[in-house]
């Protein structure tokens, strides 16, 4: 499993001693707010073994996030292919952070470090990101990150119940083109 350093983050292979703090993350209504429901400490659990079973199958997904500074973990960010039954196709680029973490640049960081990974390693042609119309944080980050929003490929998640969760934007980033210089 590769790992992935930035100036201050280390995007790396998940330890036994994440599963408390993410379990905390997944727990806090705040972090869950454009996610669903708190998950218990099993649903974390499992979720992990999952990211985990995921990223040795496949050799990208869902690395643990942490500070290079502390050594504090701060969450999860990475690529993931979209699920079957959704209305797109593709990988998906994410972050998901604990609350201390929030408005330090981590999630813009990591996202770019996951493009740069998933364009030059894995040779995408093209990724994408979503998220819920109402968090406008993360819309933010996409943005950011260089994504443009795709206003005609906008979703209900099939996966999601009736609700204010249900409704989805996507936004894109093809590959660069190489020599291009950004205007």
């Amino acid at each position: 499993m590769p790992e992935l350093r930035t100036a201050r983050l280390l995007l790396r292979r998940w330890r036994e001693s994440d599963l408390e703090p993410w379990a905390a993350m997944m727990a806090d209504p705040e972090v869950r707010e454009h996610l669903g429901e708190p998950l218990t400490r099993e649903q974390s659990d499992a979720v992990v073994a999952h990211m985990r079973a995921d990223f040795d199958q496949r050799g990208f997904g869902w690395w643990a996030l942490e500070s290079r500074e502390s050594g504090e973990f701060l969450g999860r960010a990475g690529l993931d292919a979209v699920d079957a039954g959704m209305p797109f196709a593709g990988v998906d680029v994410g972050w998901r952070l604990a609350r201390s973490a929030w408005g330090h640049g981590y999630a813009t960081e990591a996202g770019l470090a996951c493009l740069d990974f998933g364009f030059q390693t894995l040779g995408l042609p093209e990724i994408i990101a979503t998220t819920t119309l109402a968090n406008v944080r993360s819309q933010a980050v996409m943005r950011r990150i260089g994504m443009v929003r795709d206003p005609a490929a906008d979703f209900e998640d099939p996966s999601v119940p009736e609700g204010p969760l249900r409704r989805c934007v996507l936004y894109r980033s093809p590959r660069p083109v190489p020599g291009m210089i950004a205007s």
